[in-house]
Order: structure tokens, then C-alpha cells, then sequence
């Protein structure tokens, strides 16, 4: 059995990777390595973390030592590299701790497959998942973003995942170590953590508390279907060309004003509340340090040569997104509370 590594394969987009290959792929054997940091959560994959090609392991990209021997012991035909800081408020409150996780965690796991497969390098293949927020910001409505796009990150989170893009190009240039690269739009949908502006939306209005929009909400995000993304992710690791970057968006762009209002007639819908009820709940707070106009992506790459497009309408998206939170509130209260940390924390203890 290939021996599968997953980076942050309990967090958001990592699970939903985590459980395609599982259950895609039995002839593959996943390991999904997560620190399990706040974002990290295994309710997750409750569903399928007793399947016979599923390896949980705990620990952190960023320990070398710890990175080498997991490699060492089990040589990993491949890795998809998910494992990140990614929360951009975060990052300028703490920007050490997305260079230290983003950057020198990248730094090891490079390193630590250069060395494992300097003898049969051709056979083995690194995905580095990365973000559209590399590219900087648009303005003109017209322009989109391209794998050709010049760099220009404005957080330090955004700086940080730019780093660890070019750290990966590096060791395919500098070492021949086969990668490739994705940089995706905005996701959404189940088990997303609920400090993102859709889950945390959806929370608030089931508790009547205020929905924080930042300066006047014309901020633009192209919008993605998490199950859209681990599919590109699928498609990208198995037939994408080596050494080469491929962008992956939703066409789904929207002002996050308009998203939220569109959430707020949701959810009024959902709940059986009066329409108008959740609107009332939008507060505009002090806009976000640097916070980029608009985030558009051209995925015509990825549909011209392997043949992905989203599979899912926006409206179905979102509807299937807000059934999943009002169906799994006890999910959602553990996150909120921190109960699912505490849950975890002493199963390990106990071992």
C-alpha cells in the first residue's frame, strides 16, 4: 500500500482531504499528521478514523527531529502539505507564529523528503496546498488572478504562505524534488472553524448575537466549496505536472455585505424567524489592518488541462453549509467552547 502523508488533515480543508483519499483510495494508506492546535479538531472524522487505511498521528511540522524520523519510518510515496497558520486577524497579532509554522515547518518537511527519497526521487510527488492571498489585491473588476500573477502578499500570514511557495519551487529547482503547488480562493462549508466570516455568521445569528463587518463590507472573496476543493486536490496530486502551480476558484465572487445579508435571509428561513430579524444584527466594526479590496481567480489552467471545474451552484452550497450547522449544533458548541480540545487533550494523556 502507498504510504499517503497529510498535513493538517484535521483542520477544515485538511479533513474533507483526509476523508476523499480515505475513503477513495483503499489501496492507499493515509496518515494525517496534526498538531491539533485550535484548529485542529478530529470530530472531524469521527466518521472514518476506525478505517483500516487511516493513521492518526500527533505532532508538529515545525519539531525537525520528530518531522525526519516519521519520515524515515514509514517512507511516505507522497505528501500533501495543508498544515498551516491561516487566520489573517492572527497573523498581525502573531506573526512569528505563522513564519515559524508557515516557513520553517514547510523548510522540514522539505527536507525531510529530499532526504528520504534522494534515491528514487522521480517515483514520489510534494503537494504544497497555498492560498490566492499570495498574489496581493485587485482592483480592476476585470483582472483575475493567474498562476503568472506576481507576488505581492499584504499580511503576514499571506507573507508567510508566499515564503513557503517559493521554498517549494526552490527544492524542485535547486534539487529536483517533484512538486507541485495549488493556491485556492476562499472555502466553505462543514467544519469550518467559526472565527471565518461563514461560520462565525451563522453562530452569531442562531444566538442573536452581533454580525462584526469590517469597514463597510465591499471587500471582495471568490467563494469555493470545500468538497469542490478536495476534489481539485484529488485531481491536482494524481495527474498534475511536476514543478507546476495550478489555481483553483469557485467563479463565485461576492461584497462580504452581500454574503452577509444573504446569509441573514437564510438563516431567517431556516430558524422560522421574520425575514429582516438577523440583518438587524450587522455591525460594522474598524476595518481590518491592510485588508485586501478583491481576491478573483482564474482557474482556466486546471479546467484546460485536467479537466476540474466546481461541481456546485453557490446557493446549493451555502444551503447545504447552514443545514450542516443547524443539524451538528453540538459540534459547534464544543468548538466554540473549547470542549473539543479538552476532549482530545486527555485521550492523549490516557495513552
Amino acid at each position: 500500500m502507498k504510504k499517503i502523508l497529510i498535513t493538517g488533515g484535521a483542520g477544515f480543508i485538511g479533513s474533507h482531504v483526509v476523508r476523499r483519499f480515505v475513503t477513495q483510495y483503499p489501496e492507499y494508506q493515509i496518515y494525517n499528521l496534526d498538531a491539533l492546535t485550535y484548529a485542529g479538531n478530529l470530530e472531524n472524522l469521527r466518521d472514518i478514523e476506525d478505517a483500516s487505511n487511516y493513521t492518526f498521528v500527533k505532532g508538529d511540522i515545525t519539531d525537525a527531529e520528530f518531522i525526519d524520523g516519521l519520515f524515515l519510518e514509514n517512507e511516505f510515496y507522497g505528501v500533501i502539505h495543508l498544515a498551516a497558520e491561516s487566520h489573517v486577524d492572527r497573523s498581525i497579532s502573531d506573526p512569528m507564529a505563522f513564519v515559524v509554522t508557515n516557513v520553517l515547518g514547510t523548510a522540514n518537511l522539505l527536507n525531510a523528503a529530499k532526504k528520504s527519497w534522494k534515491e528514487t526521487l522521480p517515483a514520489h510527488r510534494f503537494y504544497h496546498v497555498s492560498t490566492d492571498e499570495v498574489y496581493g489585491e485587485l482592483h480592476d473588476p476585470a483582472e483575475f488572478f493567474l498562476e503568472t500573477t506576481k507576488y505581492d502578499p499584504r499580511s503576514p500570514y499571506s507573507a508567510s504562505k508566499a515564503a513557503s511557495d517559493h521554498f517549494v519551487r526552490a527544492y524542485h529547482n535547486t534539487y529536483g524534488l517533484p512538486i507541485v503547488i495549488s493556491n485556492c480562493s476562499n472555502n466553505y462549508g462543514p467544519n469550518h472553524f467559526p472565527e471565518k466570516l461563514i461560520p462565525l455568521m451563522i453562530h452569531n445569528i442562531i444566538h442573536n448575537k452581533p454580525l462584526p463587518v469590517y469597514g463597510k463590507g465591499e471587500n471582495i472573496r471568490d467563494w469555493l466549496f470545500v468538497e469542490d476543493h478536495a476534489r481539485a486536490i484529488d485531481v491536482i496530486f494524481h495527474k498534475g505536472n511536476i514543478g507546476e502551480t495550478y489555481n483553483i476558484g469557485g467563479h463565485n465572487e461576492w461584497k462580504n455585505l452581500d454574503l452577509v445579508f444573504l446569509l441573514c435571509e437564510t438563516m431567517d428561513r431556516k430558524l422560522g424567524r421574520e425575514s429582516g430579524t438577523s440583518e438587524k444584527l450587522i455591525t460594522y466594526v474598524t476595518d481590518r489592518a491592510g485588508h485586501d479590496l478583491r481576491y478573483a481567480i482564474d482557474a482556466t489552467k486546471l479546467k484546460t488541462e485536467l479537466g476540474w471545474e466546481p461541481s456546485l451552484q453557490f446557493a446549493e452550497g451555502l444551503e447545504r453549509t447552514v443545514d450542516w450547522y443547524l443539524s451538528n449544533s453540538e459540534w459547534l458548541e464544543n468548538v466554540t467552547s473549547g470542549s473539543y480540545q479538552k476532549y482530545y487533550e486527555a485521550m492523549y494523556e490516557s495513552k
